[in-house]
């Protein structure tokens, strides 16, 4: 598993659609790619939503990006993530 960060932000339409309903279709999305959701944060400032996700691999990020996008209209960029020990690791 590979650790993604998801940065949202979100459309004038999407603000009028939050709703806990939305958040556990986010959550299935992830869980039907294979991942898992480690924390989803609401932000203040350019960033609306930090989302912290597990999925199996680069294909399943795309994915799940590009679906929620679709079907939220929440802009997401997102990034893979290397905890910081295993980044000294790796360039150590």
């Amino acid at each position: 598993m590979a650790t993604f960060v998801m940065l949202g932000k979100y459309s004038p339409e999407a603000l009028t659609q939050i709703s806990a309903e939305r958040t556990e279709k986010f959550v299935k999305t992830i869980t039907d790619l294979g991942g898992t959701v480690r924390g989803m944060y609401a932000t203040l400032g350019n960033v609306d939503l930090v989302l912290v996700v597990d999925l199996p691999g680069v294909e399943q990020a795309a994915k799940a990006s590009v679906l929620v996008s679709k079907d939220t209209g929440i802009h997401f960029s997102t990034h893979p993530a290397i905890a910081v020990k295993d980044f000294d690791q790796l360039m150590g």
